[in-house]
């Protein structure tokens, strides 16, 4: 019986521990001018985060992402930080008794804050990818108590699924995607609408996506960081050629937007990207495991090197928004090169 009263002591000042933390969060987020209802007020005090993660929920409550699991790759996945999530949730304009398709899980989290926003009467599709992150998802809310219906699916358990149980009044996409997805196909409702971050890996324009005459009417609602929808992007080396491709004009596309390029370096870039997409899709992989005989006889390397010193002026720029050390390859004699740290931190 001890041992009984015990348990529910921690937990119960665990709990109260984590209210606390939610109420000044949410006062912050306030103060910072973040539209928080008090519908959205309630689930975000409702639902316990601690219930979805594998780690400590320090970040969340100083509003950063936080990783609800690791792959077996290695690769972090996180729930966005609170203030991205309320951004989502205001522009989705929920209501109770809708239904909503969520494509991407974030550990089965956002499904509960919607499930609080949308009541009895709400029903919940949620699709995710990635099988590992899928069955962490199924196993976080088997152990919620939702208020309506969660249904949590595979693509194949979505493909498969009735016509009639593919009428939804939002879709909201959770990953960086360049289009919509191509096993999205569900029956738009009268004022339906998709929200997500559309554009390459490195930044994107959260959209508003509404059908009108047969055609998607898009909404621009400011630029966004997210990573990939697509978990295995973010497991594919960063020195496979279309990685790079990608990279390249994603990084350059937003560098030409803060300064003006010159017009050799545009051309350079231009044709470094088209020979990168060009190569054959069967030659060796190089990674830091690599020896420096593989890595130099490499064709991806022979391309890269032959655009170096055009390129050098803007290199450091581009490497850093890659989030790649490319730099420890291509000149590792450079002690005071730029390495690039990523923009790991602003990924929600």
């Amino acid at each position: 019986m001890a041992s009984h009263s015990n348990h529910w002591r921690s937990k119960h000042l665990l709990e109260s521990a984590c209210l606390k933390d939610i109420d000044e969060l949410i006062i912050q987020l306030e103060k910072n001018g973040f539209p928080i209802d008090k519908e959205l007020k309630y689930a975000l005090k409702k639902v316990n985060i601690e219930h979805f993660v594998k780690s400590e929920c320090k970040q969340f409550f100083l509003d950063n992402p936080t990783e609800f699991m690791k792959t077996s790759k290695g690769i972090r996945k996180n729930i966005s930080a609170p203030h991205m999530l309320v951004i989502l949730l205001h522009h989705l304009e929920i209501k109770k008794g809708q239904k909503v398709l969520l494509v991407g899980s974030k550990g089965g989290y956002l499904a509960a804050i919607l499930d609080n926003l949308l009541g009895e009467e709400g029903i919940i599709t949620l699709i995710e990818p990635h099988a590992e992150v899928l069955e962490h998802t199924r196993i976080a809310l088997e152990n919620y108590d939702s208020n309506g219906i969660i249904r949590v699916l595979s693509i194949t358990d979505f493909d498969f699924y009735e016509d009639s149980g593919k009428d939804f009044d939002r879709v909201l996409i959770t990953g960086a995607v360049r289009e919509i997805p191509d096993f999205l196909n569900f029956n738009s409702q009268e004022g339906s609408f998709i929200l997500g971050p559309f554009g390459g890996n490195i930044q994107q324009r959260l959209l508003k996506k509404e059908k009108q005459a047969g055609e998607w009417l898009d909404t621009d609602l400011g630029g966004v960081v997210f990573s990939p929808m697509d978990t295995k992007i973010s497991e594919r080396s960063p020195l496979n050629p279309i990685v790079l491709a990608e990279g390249l004009e994603d990084s350059f596309s937003l560098i030409s937007e803060m300064i003006e390029i010159d017009e050799e370096i545009f051309q350079g870039v231009e044709q470094l990207i088209q020979s990168l997409r060009e190569l054959p899709r069967d030659i060796p992989t190089i990674d830091e495991d690599s020896s420096d005989e593989e890595i130099m006889e490499n064709p991806v390397m022979d391309l890269m090197m032959s655009e170096m010193e055009r390129l050098a002026p803007i290199w450091p720029i581009i490497e850093h928004f890659m989030s790649i050390e490319l730099v420890n390859i291509f000149s590792s004699e450079d002690e005071n090169s730029f390495t690039g740290g990523g923009h790991e931190d602003l990924v929600p």
